[in-house]
């Protein structure tokens, strides 16, 4: 088990680094950089929407948050002399930060009860930085087995820790790879949103899920049944082990989407035993190297973790899984979320969920080498040269 070592910044944000490992090594190094200590309050608001009942983070003060600063000025590569980062250490396996712009918090607390048009409250929250590496070129799929396991230890601690915060109801740790996607800054990293509200699709997701449940009088959870078919089937199958399966979904929104799903019934990382988490790493490597071998230039993702809610009456029923999404649909061609995808949330895929499946399971496994890592999106790039049968091939464009 990795033990954590936590500091403070000098504006009194918390620092967690993570290392390699179940020795903690000495980080005693001190943030030098002459901030303004951070207010304890909230820097946006919740406004409540009444047409769809979805509360919206209005956060203007992220409009000045760094955007893609050049190598030699990246907030998460270790400090030194000309570039005094977020992160004090000269050195660092894996670190957690609080965001300096965070889209919620740093108070956490209770959203407006009742609400209605017109309500709106404090965005209570907490937004925490996940730094992967020190390296500032590659990423998580470039990672060795036993960092990723680091990170993985990572996401549990603070998944509890967030978890045990007042007011949180939801904790969702999540990476956005790739300039296409929308990224502000290349060093590899991600991050963890704990919402004082349970958001749009993990509501969506829970009232499927309890359903399920319910109507199985508590002896089958919907993700469990939906792994146990997947497996049946094999042929949406990507790549599979003792603990997790990967999977296309039988209805995948995305031209690229894999899901990653737990055979036992786990609420979130914090639930997950050591011998899962061991093979979680390899099996999540596994799956992104694949991805990024799809084309000559890497490809964009969002990894999104799906985490129970911390309802007692939903939490039952939710089960831990990753569903990894891109939009590319072709070497040099994106999917935009237009019309019907982005107003009415009717999703058409450009692709069949089968046949993007036997792609990637003939696609190679090997890790990108990081000196490419930063290389444009979609757009532009080359042609594909995974080694995928024509057809298979021909049916991703």
């Amino acid at each position: 088990m990795t033990i954590p070592t936590s500091t403070r910044l000098a504006d009194g944000r918390e620092l967690i680094y993570f290392d390699d490992g179940s020795t903690a090594h000495s980080h005693t190094a001190v943030d030098t950089r002459p901030l303004d200590a951070r207010s304890g309050e909230t820097t946006g608001e919740l406004r409540f929407d009444a047409l769809t009942g979805d509360w919206v983070a209005v956060a203007a003060h992220r409009q000045s948050r760094t955007y893609l600063p050049p190598a030699d000025q990246c907030p998460l590569c270790p400090t030194t002399g000309a570039n005094l980062s977020e992160i004090p250490d000269s050195s660092y396996d894996v670190a957690v930060f609080e965001n300096r712009f965070p889209s919620l918090g740093p108070a956490v607390g209770l959203v407006p009860e009742d609400p209605a048009w017109g309500t709106r409250g404090r965005a209570f929250g907490r937004c925490e930085v996940v730094a992967f590496t020190p390296e500032h070129t590659g990423s998580f799929g470039g990672l060795s087995t036993a960092r990723a396991r680091t990170v993985i230890d990572a996401w549990a601690h603070r998944t509890a820790a967030l978890s045990a915060l007042p007011g949180v109801k939801q904790v969702f740790p999540f990476e956005n790879r790739g300039q296409d996607i929308g990224v502000t800054l290349h060093h590899p990293h991600g991050q963890i949103y704990a919402y004082s509200y349970i958001p749009p699709r993990s509501a969506v997701m829970a009232a499927a899920a309890l359903a399920h449940f319910q109507g199985t009088s508590g002896r089958e959870t919907l993700l469990g049944s939906i792994v146990a078919k997947e497996s049946e089937s094999g042929e949406r199958m990507v790549a599979q082990g003792r603990h997790f399966s990967a999977y296309v979904p039988f209805a995948a929104h995305m031209p690229l989407e894999i899901h990653i799903t737990p055979h036992r019934h786990v609420p979130d990382f914090a639930a997950l035993i050591d011998t899962e988490r061991d093979e979680l790493a390899v099996i999540y490597l596994d799956v992104l190297r694949r991805l990024d071998n799809l084309y000559d230039t890497p490809t964009p993702y969002i990894s999104a973790w799906h985490q129970a809610p911390l309802d007692s009456a939903l939490r039952p029923a939710g089960r831990f899984h990753l569903e990894l999404t891109s939009p590319r649909r072709a070497a040099d061609k994106l999917k935009f979320l237009a019309g019907s995808e982005a107003a009415m949330g009717a999703f058409i895929n450009d692709t069949t969920p089968e046949q993007t499946a036997a792609v990637l399971r003939a696609t190679s496994t090997a890790r990108r080498p990081a000196a490419s890592a930063d290389a444009p999106g979609a757009p532009g790039a080359p042609a594909a040269t995974a080694p995928a049968a024509s057809g298979q091939k021909a049916a991703m464009s």
